[in-house]
């Protein structure tokens, strides 16, 4: 990961809404994949691209107990959606 994808905070705005693309969790947001499915990629490898670097972000946001962060922006965009309704 480049400095530049480590402090875009777009990138957890982009995080909390992206869903998994393919198999048992597909269609399920990444902030609420297990942890155990996190590892698996973890030990096999994470896929090329964006969804790679999406999953292995949340994976070391999860396995660092910072969940915290990913709480709070999704507050933040629940206040953001309805002020814009």
């Amino acid at each position: 990961m480049n400095t530049m994808e480590q402090t875009n905070p777009e990138l957890l705005k982009e995080l909390i809404h992206y869903q998994m693309p393919f198999g048992k969790f597909k269609g399920r947001k990444l902030v609420n994949l297990p942890v155990s499915y996190l590892e698996w990629f973890a030990r096999k490898g994470f896929p090329d691209g964006k969804l790679g670097m999406l999953l292995n972000t949340i994976y070391v946001i999860r396995i660092n107990g910072l969940m915290d962060i990913v709480y709070r922006m999704q507050e933040l965009d629940k206040g953001s959606n309805l002020k814009q309704q």
